[in-house]
């Protein structure tokens, strides 16, 4: 398999020089790290001696957790039930300027490796938990991403009326990871002013409420629930804005048309005379109101072009418009291709594949979705193999050569098979 083309590990970031050491799996703690990571961190990826986070071997809709959410970062594979393990884990820990932890609660403290713990080992850590819920009386509760869209309205919001619908894709993990980093840099800032870290926190379920505040807001102002917008009654509050069939089978687009000035336009460019001179259409509100009969004329309208005929049309016009992607077209998106938002991310690290056998394949995955004054950010390293870089941590931890040997050769620390490494490459 040829090497995709990487920039420099040691490259300038935002983070340089900053050391976290990241105890996750899963999505919300790894992509806490990613984004670290992406920003120049050193991120050093703890995990379960021999075969590494169990993350890597999840299938089906989670076959892709592990590859989209650790790139950027070091692996070291550690036997945290043995002495000599937990040892190692606390000797980066006194090195490190951040920890990332999302297990349950109490896992790290039962360990030795909880927040009191390891401060008294180094004031300057910065400890975040990325936890199911912030203190209160639901914190000892297990959480997923889907628990807290249910119990937090999302789902209620996505779903058809009684048909409460999870949104497709880990929301609450991902922009909760992004929170945790948000808290992190906060309190590194805090840090510079009083010379000592402290423990910072981000909730799955506090993240979601953040997401549905709007719905909550309106609630309060109408005095009534939302109705969720899988309801194909639901009130909107522009007289366009559908998905419509084109003249291809299957082909759709969404269009907005969301001002008077649009509607005029609209109207011209799609021989809609008769719609713009209308006395019932004369305001949006009047529109609005008159979405049953005027959305069935447009949709008569818009089955008589092609798919790119009429986004072209509405990209002339400036109109908000969409074609329905579907997630294997957006490789080939030409914006993301031309932008830089697509990293060429191998899928090695995904071993669910269904028939058992190893994933090689490389894929342009999306990056952050930021540019900062250097430019877009890069992949700087491939997600690591299971304890890829154990033994250059053991070093840099100040290790002897006879005492990593040691803990390779009992198990405590796991070193990856060069033939099978090599064999990767």
């Amino acid at each position: 398999m040829s090497e995709p083309v990487l920039s420099d590990p040691a490259a300038p970031g935002p983070l340089r020089g900053i050391r976290v050491l990241e105890f996750s799996h899963m999505i919300m703690g790894p992509s806490c790290g990613m984004v670290l990571a992406d920003l120049g961190a050193d991120v050093v990826k703890v995990e379960p001696a021999p075969e590494g986070d169990n993350t890597r071997r999840l299938t089906g809709a989670a076959i892709g957790f592990f590859p989209t959410y650790n790139r950027n970062k070091r692996s070291v594979c550690i036997d945290l039930k043995r002495p000599a393990g937990l040892a190692l884990a606390r000797k980066l820990a006194a090195q490190a300027d951040v920890i990332v932890e999302n297990f349950r609660p109490g896992a790290m403290d039962k360990l030795g490796l909880g927040h009191a713990a390891l401060s008294a080992l180094n004031p300057r850590l910065v400890y975040c938990s990325c936890k199911g819920f912030l203190p209160g009386p639901y914190e000892h509760r297990a959480a997923l991403d889907e628990v807290v869209q249910m119990m937090g309205g999302l789902a209620y919001m996505t779903g058809l009326p009684g048909k409460p619908l999870r949104t497709g894709a880990s929301v609450n993990d991902i922009m909760g990871g992004v929170f945790a980093v948000v808290a992190i840099l906060a309190a590194l800032r805090e840090r510079e002013a009083t010379g000592r870290g402290g423990l910072v926190q981000s909730g799955l379920f506090e993240t979601n409420m953040v997401l549905v505040a709007q719905h909550m807001a309106r609630a309060a102002i109408e005095g009534r629930d939302p109705p969720p917008f899988g309801d194909p009654n639901m009130g909107k509050p522009w007289p366009i804005y559908d998905v419509f069939d084109t003249a291809e089978p299957g082909a759709q687009v969404f269009v907005g048309v969301v001002t008077d000035t649009q509607w005029r336009g609209f109207c011209d460019a799609f021989g809609l005379a008769d719609l713009l001179a209308h006395p019932d259409l004369a305001t949006q509100a009047h529109r609005v109101a008159a979405r049953p009969w005027v959305i069935p004329r447009v949709a008569e309208v818009f089955r008589t072009f092609t798919k790119t005929e009429l986004m072209a049309r509405c990209e002339a016009l400036g109109l908000p418009f969409a074609p329905i992607a579907r997630p294997a077209e957006l490789f080939d998106d030409p914006h993301l291709l031309a932008s830089g938002g697509l990293l060429p991310v191998e899928l090695a690290g995904a071993e669910g594949a269904p028939d058992g056998k190893p994933v090689q394949a490389v894929a342009g995955l999306p990056g952050l979705p930021v540019s900062l004054p250097g430019g877009r950010l890069t992949l700087r390293r491939q997600p690591p193999r299971p304890g890829e870089h154990g033994i250059e941590i053991a070093r840099e931890a100040g290790l002897p050569e006879q005492e990593i040997a040691a803990l390779v050769a009992d198990g405590t620390l796991s070193a990856p098979d060069p033939d099978a490494a090599a064999a990767a490459d």
